[in-house]
Parts: structure tokens; C-alpha cells; sequence
């Protein structure tokens, strides 16, 4: 179906016709991630039809993930996100040149502090001792995705505030410099509003929807090194998991069916 005006005679809703008409040039490349679509009076004369059959359509391609839309600024074609799963445990900058994407950071704070009880909950270490604090803006191609805080113990990284943290893989140099081999993480996700400095550095509306993330990387011999949190954009980000069975039904273990 091409972009032009709508056939109304048929039985199908105008409304679910500009969806697949719009779908159809977001699919074939038409129009290109991040490209910006026509405002819904242009659209609305394109087809036809009336701004509320727009909105709906439109609305209904936000819902499938084609298009975002922001508050006074219009509609924009979705960016293809990238799946968040169980798989090997890689840095932001391995990840980024999967996706063949150039990584880079840009240090928002770097000092040397004391572990909250939070902090040192996750570190295993008490309260009070020295940590420290790395906070960087995560871009790929120069576009922001997230923004990471790690805490590492004092104790096990003695100079690390001396090193450049522009543009390295923190893990390449904990590896590299100071024999801090990840061999294990663990991660929480939850869904929260993104407050308005975040917002500002990420690029999205304050309140939006974010991935609050917090990660625990540990040690071969089981002790934790590094505990990241992190604010990653919900728009450039999901979230898949592949579920298996624990155990067989009884029928089909005899041979049956069920």
C-alpha cells in the first residue's frame, strides 16, 4: 500500500489503512530511522482523512514499536533497539561494535568517595570505605544511550583516578592494568520516569519511561570488583528472555501426548 489517499469504500477502517500505509514506507525504507514524519494536518490531506484517523494510526505504530512520539516536536520512526539477554558477559564497548556502532564516553564525574550502605552491600565490603566513583554519558555514533555510575573498591584499583576515562572499556582496563578478570555479573532491571538532568543528557522528555539498571561483576574467586547503576533509553533498549521448561510432563515421558 502506497502513501496517498485512502480507498473508502472498502470495509477496512481508514484508520487501520494509513497504519499499514505508514508501516509499509517505514518497512521498505521510505522513510529511515529517526526520520521525522510528515505532522498529522500534511498526513491528514494525504490520505484523506480526518487528524483524528491520523492520530489513531499513528498512535497504534507507537504502540508497535514503529514510530516514538514526543511532545512538541512530532512523530519520528522508531530506531531499532537492541536486545537485552542472557549472553556473555561483554562491556558497552564490545556491545556497541557488535552492533557495529563506535563507542565513546564522556566523563560527567570522577572522584574518590566513601560506600554507601548500598554500595557496600553490593562490593561486600562496609560501609564507609573508600570507593571510586566513575559516572559517563554512553554514546554509539555519537548519540547518547545511557548513563553508567561504577563504584570500584579502593582497595583493589589503588591509582585508578590517575587513568584517562574518555574513550576506554572499563573491563579492558581493570583487566589489563590491575588483573580484575570479570568472570560473572548480575543484573536488575525496573522500568522508572527519567528525571530532568538525566533527560537533558539522554536527550528524551523528563518522565519518559527508562531502564534503571544495576550490575554486580564479579571475580573468578566469587568477589565482587564492580557495581555499576546505570539509566539506559527504554527507546534503544528491550529486554528478551528465552524461558525452558524445568521439568517434562509425566504423559509425554511415557511416550504420549498432552
Amino acid at each position: 500500500m502506497s502513501i496517498g489517499l485512502l480507498n473508502k469504500n472498502l470495509l477496512v477502517p481508514l484508520y487501520h489503512q494509513a497504519k499499514c500505509a505508514l508501516r509499509d514506507a517505514i518497512d521498505t525504507g521510505e522513510w529511515e530511522s529517526g526520520q521525522q514524519l510528515p505532522n498529522e494536518d500534511k498526513l491528514a490531506e494525504t490520505f484523506g482523512v480526518s487528524k483524528v484517523t491520523v492520530r489513531q494510526a499513528l498512535q497504534d505504530l507507537a504502540n508497535l514499536g514503529y514510530v516514538r512520539r514526543e511532545q512538541g516536536r512530532g512523530t519520528f520512526v522508531s530506531i531499532p533497539k537492541f536486545d537485552q539477554g542472557p549472553r556473555e558477559l561483554t562491556s558497552f564497548s564490545e556491545e556497541m561494535q557488535r552492533h557495529n556502532l563506535t563507542a565513546s564516553s564522556r566523563v560527567i564525574e570522577a572522584l574518590r568517595t566513601q560506600a554507601d550502605d548500598h554500595v557496600a552491600e553490593a562490593l561486600q565490603i562496609f560501609p564507609g570505605e573508600p570507593v571510586f566513583m566513575l559516572k559517563r554519558l554512553r554514546l554509539a555514533d555519537a548519540q547518547p544511550m545511557g548513563i553508567q555510575t561504577a563504584y570500584i573498591p579502593v582497595a583493589l584499583a589503588p591509582d585508578f583516578m590517575d587513568e584517562d576515562f574518555g574513550n576506554v572499556s572499563l573491563y579492558e582496563l581493570l583487566q589489563n592494568r590491575y588483573g580484575l578478570l570479570p568472570a560473572k555479573a548480575r543484573e536488575t532491571y525496573s522500568a522508572v520516569p527519567v528525571e530532568p538532568a538525566p533527560a537533558a543528557l539522554l536527550n528524551v522528555t523528563p518522565g519518559s519511561p527508562v531502564l534503571a539498571v544495576e550490575r554486580v561483576t564479579f571475580l573468578p574467586n566469587g568477589k565482587p570488583f564492580e557495581f555499576v547503576q546505570s539509566i539506559m533509553r527504554s527507546d534503544r533498549y528491550s529486554i528478551t528472555l528465552e524461558l525452558v521448561a524445568n521439568r517434562v510432563p509425566q504423559a509425554m515421558r511415557e511416550g504420549g501426548t498432552q
